[in-house]
């Protein structure tokens, strides 16, 4: 892989993450807020405590598993180890 696709998946990789942050946003947002007015308990707790936190944890675990599967690729960064193979692992 040339040092510009690197360069290219690192760009996407990065804008990917910005994103889901923006989404996880959203949905902490919504989660909160927009359920602040709903009536209900879980635990003894309001929906809108439940849904902005254990919700927004288990979402961002979610994201996390999307981007590692379908946008983050394995590559290795450093020039010098990727023609020695693991020879500088022992």
């Amino acid at each position: 892989m040339s040092d510009y696709e690197k360069y290219q998946q690192i760009k996407r990789e990065a804008g990917w993450t910005g994103l889901a942050l923006f989404v996880l946003i959203g949905f902490w947002l919504a989660a909160g807020f927009g359920l602040s007015g709903m009536e209900g308990e879980v635990f003894g707790l309001p929906i809108w405590a439940v849904t902005s936190s254990l919700g927004v944890w288990f979402f961002a675990i979610v994201l996390v598993r999307l981007l590692t599967s379908f946008i983050f690729r394995d590559m290795e960064l450093d020039e010098d180890a990727a023609g020695e193979g693991d020879a500088h692992h022992e």
